[in-house]
């Protein structure tokens, strides 16, 4: 409620605000529960080099920080866990959600060719989804689209869109007024592009249908930005030791530890990758290719441009598992047409990311068992 406060949000009802926050806890809940099932944990080195980012952000030092949480009623270990939390569903939506996620050259050529004049136009958008069921019946769906349709009437009788998005929409971002910030075209469905070109700026668009549900936008800004594209590619090759319920993490870094002494006594690198490697590079001798920026994670990405030329890295891990990187090649060029793919590609996977992070969460949600015990005064 206080950063409802804080950011000027009207605060929605008790009963709007309770289904809101439930819903939160609970995926949150069940997120962090599958990932220490399946091995997924953050230690408390990344925990500190977070918070460190967020003071050195906010012009304080670690322990200047702590005091000013603990001055506005925020006890700091309890952030931490927060910080925790949010650094281990980032890694299993990444694990379980991004990195399976398929873009064809087809869809490229269609996205290049759909988006080739708006690609650089950007909007500042709020959104409020009415989620709809896939076995929804007709009863259903128009009981929904009377929602959406009340929620539209709110807003256009002069209600605020942050409190109505608190009351009726059903993204994760709800009870912060849905405000989905400045996005490129390229970075949003074809369907709310097309809706926003013929939107006025601080208006609505109409109820659009999706198969996610009604979508209600505002249109807060508009504008548009253009610039080149600097590509830097990197030829990798990586060992890859998974976690598991049998490889614990101490287990799987210990065992790279011992691959790269050998390594460093001689023995080849593709020998050690056929050998041990649990990627499907393996069977090149763990060779990637050349990886262009945003391609791997970000762990992989920072350990990948620190290297030197032919270097090993120590073992580092991602949501993946655990690592050792080698470098083998850079080169930096202007790909013109090459570099547009590869925006395009980036923008495509963060636009399928998002409905498939939603559709997976959903599917968890479903087959998860959860008992609420709530006192009367929540």
């Amino acid at each position: 409620i206080s950063n409802l406060k804080n950011q000027k949000i009207e605060i929605p009802s008790e009963s709007v605000l309770r289904k809101q926050v439930i819903e939160r806890l609970i995926a949150n809940s069940i997120q962090i529960q599958l990932a220490y099932q399946t091995g997924l944990k953050i230690s408390d080195a990344q925990v500190d080099k977070t918070i460190e980012r967020i003071a050195e952000k906010n012009k304080l030092n670690v322990a200047d920080f702590k005091k000013t949480l603990e001055k506005d009623g925020t006890n700091f270990y309890k952030f931490r866990e927060e910080i925790r939390n949010e650094i281990t569903i980032a890694q299993l939506k990444e694990r379980e959600v991004d990195s399976k996620i398929v873009i064809t050259d087809g869809e490229i050529d269609n996205f290049l060719n759909a988006q080739s004049k708006e690609i650089q136009d950007e909007f500042e958008v709020a959104h409020i989804l009415i989620r709809v069921p896939e076995d929804a019946s007709p009863e259903k769906l128009e009981k929904l689209k009377n929602k959406a349709e009340e929620a539209v009437k709110q807003i256009q009788s002069g209600k605020n869109f942050t409190q109505v998005s608190a009351a009726f929409s059903e993204t994760p971002n709800a009870l912060e007024g849905g405000n989905l910030g400045w996005k490129k075209a390229s970075d949003l469905p074809t369907l709310f592009v097309d809706a926003l070109k013929k939107t006025e700026v601080g208006k609505l668009s109409p109820i659009l249908r999706s198969p996610n549900g009604f979508h209600i936008l505002k249109l807060i800004s508009k504008k548009g930005s253009s610039g080149p594209i600097v590509v830097e590619q990197t030829h990798v090759r990586h060992i890859l030791i998974k976690l598991s319920e049998i490889t614990s993490e101490n287990e799987g870094r210990q065992k790279l530890i011992g691959i790269k002494e050998r390594l460093e006594n001689g023995t080849k690198f593709e020998d050690m990758a056929k050998q041990y490697s649990e990627d499907p590079s393996s069977n090149n001798g763990g060779d990637l290719g050349w990886i262009n920026p945003g391609d791997t994670v970000p762990e992989f990405e920072k350990t990948m441009k620190q290297l030197n030329i032919n270097q090993i890295s120590d073992p580092i891990k991602t949501p993946f598992g655990w690592h050792l990187i080698q470098v083998l090649e850079r080169r930096s060029q202007d790909m013109s047409k090459e570099s547009a793919r590869i925006q395009a590609r980036q923008q495509i996977k963060m636009r399928k990311s998002e409905e498939a992070y939603q559709d997976w969460l959903q599917e968890l949600r479903d087959r998860s068992f959860v008992e609420l015990r709530l006192e009367d005064n929540f």
